[in-house]
């Protein structure tokens, strides 16, 4: 025991002591923050106003596309091809041709461009004259836009969560989101964390550091050593990552309702004396800032210590689960290279769990979510998708104890493969030789 607390002590040492854990650690929720607001800045700054002409030879939609800051749309007179043969020269964008038919023929409609139609283009151009013939339809038949708008009732469905015969808010959409949250945290986890188990078991191995190691300590205390130690690592980011993101998100939190709360008891006297563009600004301040705050109302209803509980559990007990196995091929190659051809068996259980996960969103208690939830290899993901939406105690015992199973069973295959190919060099192993080593006798 006191030779694995060694190498757990120097396994975690070793990587929280270099810089780059620190700065990814410390820098790593403001440096996503970033990344994603660098995206959406760039998408917006990518959007140029573009120039559309219309040839509407059914003389039905005259003036009925609108200026945007994204496309401006000049009507032309004259014959198609004509405009075909100018388009280049004039500096449109499209050409969108709209036939005399076109109430009878809706799918005659053709758009041209030299430079290629995209979707938004082309969804545009199509609400727009599918919108024009509802009203013209509408018209005929004595009913106004207006009327049929007027007639839409949105509906907004509150949830209640019946328990022991109390009633508690609930929320699906909040539960799907942590839910799938979660699930992504572990499943990243379980790669990046257990190919730091494997990674650093070849280079032991390739550098014959190893058979210094193994004159002191037996292989199977060295290989729980490098798991464990890999595991407080990530153990101790992951938690850095919530403290910090909660930090912020708190702090944000705080800005945005104090400042909410504000804008209502205003917002009826500004309303008065200002132009409609600054009316407009202010109901969108106002609703924005609502949905936000209707966002962290729905995450207090879900059951957050048992999520954070689980979390740490199943993040544990998946990675020692895989990492285990990681390790197993790590010891069983000369270099990273020749790692694939045992990879896929391990990371199939993975993907397969995630996109399962999918499924089980939509559907937390059918029995694929339940059966996939108590299996080792996919109970991680799945049983973390289930459990915001509520899951009976009494299956996430079960789960636990299944993983801590599957953890042991995995843990001494892996040993047995281990305590060979730890010092096995120059040879290309196959799937053959690995099931020898399982029944050679120490």
């Amino acid at each position: 025991m006191k030779n694995i607390l060694l190498i757990i002590q120097r396994e975690y040492l070793t990587r929280v002591r270099k810089k780059s854990f620190i700065v990814m650690t410390i820098l790593g929720p403001v440096l996503v923050g970033l990344m994603y607001a660098g995206i959406f800045w760039a998408a917006m700054s990518s959007i140029n106003q573009k120039k559309i002409e219309i040839l509407d030879q059914s003389e039905l939609f005259h003036d009925k596309f609108k200026n945007s800051s994204s496309y401006i749309y000049e009507y032309k007179k004259g014959d198609i091809d004509s405009l075909k043969n100018a388009l280049k020269q004039s500096g449109a964008d499209a050409l969108v041709y709209i036939p005399a038919h076109i109430f009878e023929n809706p799918g005659s409609v053709k758009i041209y461009s030299e430079k290629g139609v995209s979707l938004e283009l082309q969804g545009r151009i199509e609400e727009e004259i599918e919108n024009e013939i509802e009203n013209i339809k509408l018209t005929q038949a004595g009913i106004t836009r207006s009327t049929l708008e007027s007639a839409k009732v949105k509906v907004s469905a509150e949830t209640i969560s019946l328990k022991a015969g109390e009633e508690k808010k609930s929320s699906a959409t909040a539960a799907s989101i942590i839910g799938g949250i979660s699930a992504f945290l572990i499943y990243m986890a379980v790669f990046i964390y257990g190919a730091q188990v494997m990674r650093s078991i070849t280079e032991e191995k390739t550098s014959r550091i190893v058979e210094v190691l193994i004159s002191s300590v037996k292989p199977f205390q060295l290989m729980i050593g490098k798991i464990v130690g890999v595991a407080l690592v990530g153990l101790t980011q992951f938690g850095l990552w919530i403290i910090l993101t909660a930090a912020i998100t708190s702090f944000g939190g705080k800005l945005m309702t104090n400042r909410v709360k504000a804008v209502p008891e205003s917002l009826t006297m500004q309303m008065g004396n200002l132009p409609p563009e600054a009316k407009d600004a202010l109901q969108n301040q106002s609703t924005g800032a609502d949905a936000i705050i209707k966002v962290m109302d729905a995450i207090s209803t879900l059951p957050v210590g048992t999520i954070i509980l689980c979390f740490i559990l199943y993040f544990i007990g998946g990675y020692l689960l895989y990492s285990s196995l990681f390790g197993a091929v790590g010891s069983a190659v000369d270099s990273e290279t020749d790692t694939q051809q045992f990879m896929l068996p391990i990371t199939i259980p993975i993907i397969a769990s995630f996109a399962i996960a999918q499924i089980v969103i939509r559907d937390p208690y059918s029995p694929l979510a339940v059966w996939a939830s108590m299996i080792p290899f996919t109970s991680p993901i799945i049983m973390m998708v289930r459990i915001p939406f509520g899951v009976p105690a009494w299956q996430i015992v079960l789960s636990v104890t299944l993983l801590i199973g599957g953890f042991i069973f995995t843990t001494w295959l892996a040993s047995r493969i281990y305590r060979v190919g730890i010092l096995m060099y120059g040879k290309k192993i196959t799937w053959k030789e690995l099931g020898k080593w399982l029944f050679y006798k120490t």
